[in-house]
C-alpha cells in the first residue's frame, strides 16, 4: 500500500513539475544597445534575472544586441512576422515608417528629465498612441507595445564654446536626420548627418563644431571630450525614448498577472537605469571638470526657453505630417502643460 501511495505521490510531483516546465518562456528580445555598452550589461546583469523572479520563472528574456537578427529599424517588421519575439529599441527608428514615432521617439527639447516622459507613457497616452502607431505600420494585433520612455538626457559636446542659443548661429552639429536636424537649422546652426562612428573623428578634423551624441557618461568613456573639451550639460536637446514590443501570438501565451509585472519590471527598470545614469554622468562631469579636462556649459532658463520656442515651431511641422502626428503632439503638450513645461 505504501509503495503504491508513494507512486501515486510521485506521478503527481512529476506532473506537477512537467506542468511548471510547460509554462516556461523565454521571450527573445532585440535590442539597439551594443553588446559590451553599460546599459545591455546593466540589464543582463541585473534586471533580467529580475524578471525571471518576479515572474516565478515563468518569463525569461533574451536580450540581443543591436543588429543581431535583422537592421535596428527592422526590429518591427521582425516581430510582426515571429522572426524574434520583440524589441527594445529607439522608437525614433521607425519615424520613415509614419511621423508619429519621430515626435514619440524623441520630442527634442521638451521634457526636462527623463521621468516625465516615462510618466507620460507609463500614466498617461504615450504607450496607448506607440500602439496606434505600430497598428498603422504592422496591422492590428500583430505586435503589443508594452512600454516606452527614455533613460538619459544627452549632452552636446563640442570644439568650441556654445555658452548659449545665440551662440548655436553657423555652428555644425553632428544630427540625425528628422526632428532634430530641422531644430538645429531652425535655431541657425547647421546640421550634419553623419554616423555615430564617425563623431569622434569628425571632431577632431573639425568636420563639425558639436555633436548630439549621447548621454555624459558615455560620451566621457569612448573618449570624445579629447576633441571636444566642451559639454553642454544638462543637454538642451536630445532625450531619446525607448520601446518595448512583444509579438501579439506571444503576448497572448502570457499570463494577465506576468503581463503586468512585465510591465511594471520595465518602468522600474527604466526608472533605475535613469538614475544610476545621471549619477554616473554627474559624477563624472564633475571630476573632468575638475581636472580640467571639459568645460562644461548649463544654458541659462533663458537660452533653454528659446530652444524650446524654436523646437515647437519644428513639432508643429511634423505633426501636420500625419493625423496620428498631430494626436500625439497635443497629448504631448496636453501633458507638459500639467507639468508646467510646455512652451508657449
Amino acid at each position: 500500500m505504501k509503495s503504491i501511495t508513494r507512486t501515486i505521490l510521485a506521478g503527481c510531483a512529476a506532473a506537477a513539475l512537467s506542468a511548471g516546465a510547460a509554462q516556461a518562456m523565454t521571450v527573445t528580445i532585440q535590442s539597439s544597445f551594443n553588446a559590451n555598452d553599460f546599459t545591455m550589461k546593466f540589464f543582463t546583469d541585473t534586471w533580467l534575472p529580475k524578471l525571471a523572479k518576479e515572474t516565478d520563472g515563468r518569463v525569461k528574456m533574451k536580450l540581443l544586441p543591436n543588429g543581431s537578427v535583422v537592421p535596428g529599424n527592422q526590429t518591427l517588421d521582425a516581430t510582426a512576422m515571429g522572426v524574434i519575439d520583440g524589441d527594445f529599441t529607439s522608437t525614433s527608428y521607425f519615424a520613415g515608417k509614419e511621423p508619429a514615432f519621430a515626435l514619440l521617439g524623441d520630442l527634442i527639447s521638451g521634457y526636462d528629465t527623463p521621468e516625465q516622459m516615462q510618466d507620460f507613457c507609463k500614466d498617461d497616452q504615450g504607450t496607448k498612441l506607440l500602439q496606434e502607431a505600430i497598428d498603422k505600420v504592422e496591422g492590428a494585433g500583430k505586435v503589443k507595445a508594452v512600454a516606452c520612455g527614455p533613460y538619459g538626457k544627452e549632452a552636446l559636446p563640442a570644439r568650441v564654446a556654445i555658452p548659449d542659443f545665440a551662440a548655436m548661429k553657423g555652428k555644425k552639429i553632428r544630427a540625425p536626420q528628422g526632428l532634430e536636424s530641422a531644430i538645429f537649422a531652425a535655431a541657425g546652426a547647421v546640421p550634419v548627418s553623419i554616423p555615430f562612428s564617425e563623431v569622434f573623428s569628425a571632431l577632431q578634423k573639425g568636420t563639425v563644431d558639436a555633436a548630439d551624441a549621447s548621454v555624459y557618461i558615455n560620451n566621457a568613456e569612448i573618449g570624445i571630450h579629447a576633441v571636444a573639451p566642451y559639454s553642454l550639460y544638462p543637454g538642451i536637446s536630445s532625450m531619446p525614448s525607448m520601446q518595448l514590443t512583444i509579438s501579439d501570438a506571444k503576448w497572448k501565451k502570457i499570463s494577465a498577472a506576468d503581463q503586468k509585472t512585465i510591465r511594471s519590471w520595465w518602468y522600474d527598470a527604466m526608472a533605475a537605469l535613469s538614475k544610476d545614469v545621471a549619477k554616473q554622468s554627474a559624477d563624472r562631469a564633475k571630476k573632468d571638470a575638475a581636472d580640467g579636462k571639459v568645460h562644461l556649459i548649463d544654458w541659462s532658463d533663458e537660452s533653454r526657453a528659446e530652444l524650446r520656442k524654436v523646437a515647437r515651431g519644428q513639432w508643429e511641422v511634423f505633426a501636420k505630417k500625419s493625423a496620428l502626428a498631430q494626436k500625439v503632439l497635443d497629448a504631448d503638450l496636453a501633458y507638459m502643460k500639467t507639468l508646467g513645461i510646455a512652451p508657449k
